[in-house]
């Protein structure tokens, strides 16, 4: 009985070898597993792809997020005080993130409290609750610490040359407004800047008793880009920039 037994295993064995030979390898039941296999893997690999593409949304969603809660800020523009370069009701972006500024650029100034000089040329607070002024503005820097500013004659002078302002409407003047009316000309402090509104015979700025000098804690940003209205897309960096000659 057990020579039997044995003989029917290596019978079965010898079977299962020669199965590959047969007149039929590919049966029905192998190529329907087969398809089952493809039909899974076609199945996964499209969960997969969906993966990757929530996937990527989601850190380009948090990504824009981060950029704009730390880096930019839209602003919207109201007055006429920065014609013709910003119109009202224009909107802008600007950048928490920058380095030194410089003669040029425009920023956003948060003006809850005026500069005045002493006698002794020190910036000194003075306190404008309760005024119009006392608010976000928006305005160009002129003049940083260490340059002297003089108005005279319906013109702006910076180290005692007249500033050449392309924007600037033509043929418009500066005045002497409230602020230093008996002290010019006076030298900037470090820290502090000299701002002033491209309309420069409407806008209330460091001429004015209210405003004053700008201190550079002040600032909240400087404004990079108009993108609206679109057909006035403009960048607002070096391009407007001169100096003085």
């Amino acid at each position: 009985m057990n020579e039997n037994k044995e003989l029917e295993a290596e019978n079965d064995a010898d079977v299962s070898e020669a199965e590959p030979e047969t007149e039929n390898p590919e049966e029905p039941e192998a190529e329907f597993i087969t398809e089952q296999d493809d039909s899974g893997n076609t199945g996964s690999k499209f969960v997969r792809d969906l993966m990757e593409i929530v996937e990527s949304t989601m850190v380009t969603i948090f990504v824009i997020m981060l950029v704009f809660t730390y880096l930019l800020h839209p602003v919207n523009v109201k007055g006429e005080s920065m014609q013709p370069t910003l119109m009202n009701s224009d909107r802008i972006l600007m950048t928490t993130v920058y380095f030194n500024l410089e003669y040029g650029d425009i920023v956003i100034v948060d003006n809850d409290m005026a500069y005045d000089l002493d006698e002794n040329g020190e910036a000194v607070p003075v306190n404008i609750d309760g005024k119009q002024l006392k608010e976000c503005i928006i305005k160009r820097i002129i003049a940083t610490g260490g340059q002297t500013v003089d108005i005279r004659d319906g013109k702006l002078y910076i180290d005692g040359k007249v500033l050449d302002e392309p924007y600037v409407a033509s043929g418009a003047q500066t005045y002497v407004l409230n602020a230093f009316s008996n002290k010019y000309p006076i030298k900037i402090p470090d820290g502090y800047y000299f701002v002033m509104g491209d309309n420069r015979e409407h806008s209330s700025d460091s001429r004015h008793s209210d405003v004053g000098l700008i201190k550079k804690s002040q600032i909240y940003g400087k404004a990079l880009v108009r993108y609206s209205p679109l057909s006035e897309f403009k960048l607002l960096g070096n391009t407007e920039k001169e100096s003085a000659n």
